[in-house]
């Protein structure tokens, strides 16, 4: 049984939100705590109140259980989330070819090509969900995946990737088609293309991000409908990938979902 620990104020809260009102068979939330400030007393209401078990422990002893987590996950803030079986019942990762069946007919999904830092990863659900995106497809390798990177994600995300639906597929390429033939408009982003300022969005709109390095992959970018490009004045090369996505991913939302 895989078990998750989470940390931070946002991170914490969101997943105690969501198990107060569902725990799916086979979940067992247990929150941890050692500083009961505004704050923490906030988040324990609402896991008592959810049925969550909650225990008072040594700060140390909060120490010792996120040792093992990345560096940026260690700072724990006197709160921690310890969740049994998480991984296997995750009810926000979704299998795409179940999700196109239901998808709604005004939709916004971004895809992810070889987009491999989880902090870039974490930030993008942030924008998927302030502006959003219904899904954030990934592909199971060649990208942040792993237990550390879900650690960073989820604290990157500030909670988003409990709510955001994930599709980790195989075959990206695919993937994109299957979009396609239901009815997904492709936009790749990169350098070169067609404005941001003169596009204006599908009600079923896909957006590939590729990684900063090399970009999409030219399978991919063979997928695309059209490229668009976000115009800037600066004197370096490009936005950082997440700042980017949280653009296009604005303008889409201003645009009308």
């Amino acid at each position: 049984m895989a078990q998750n620990i989470y940390t931070g104020f946002h991170g914490v809260e969101e997943k105690v939100r969501r198990y107060s009102v569902s725990k799916p068979d086979g979940i067992v939330p247990h929150v941890y705590y050692s500083k009961p400030g505004p704050r923490i007393k906030k988040i324990i209401g609402m896991a008592k109140e959810g049925g969550i078990e909650v225990s008072l422990i040594d700060g140390k002893q909060l120490d010792t259980m996120c040792a093992a987590l990345p560096p940026q996950s260690r700072d724990h803030r006197g709160i921690i989330l310890v969740v049994d079986g998480e991984e296997e019942n995750a009810k926000n990762i979704v299998a795409l070819e179940e999700w196109l069946t239901v998808c709604p007919e005004n939709a916004t999904v971004v895809v992810l090509d070889s987009v491999t830092d989880p902090h870039n990863v974490g930030a993008i659900l942030r924008s998927c969900d302030q502006f959003g995106a219904s899904l954030l497809v990934i592909p199971d390798h060649r990208s942040a995946s792993d237990v550390k990177d879900n650690e960073i994600i989820a604290r990157t995300s500030a909670g988003a990737s409990s709510w955001v639906n994930v599709a980790k597929v195989s075959n990206l390429v695919r993937s994109v088609q299957m979009l396609k033939e239901c009815g997904f408009w492709v936009y790749g982003a990169d350098a070169g293309g067609t404005s941001l300022q003169e596009i204006k969005f599908d009600r079923k709109t896909c957006i590939i991000m590729g990684s900063e390095g090399s970009g999409m992959s030219r399978l991919l970018e063979k997928q695309c409908d059209n490229i668009v490009s976000i115009p800037t004045c600066g004197k370096i090369d490009s936005l950082n990938v997440s700042v980017a996505a949280g653009v296009l991913l604005y303008e889409r939302y201003r645009q009308g979902l």
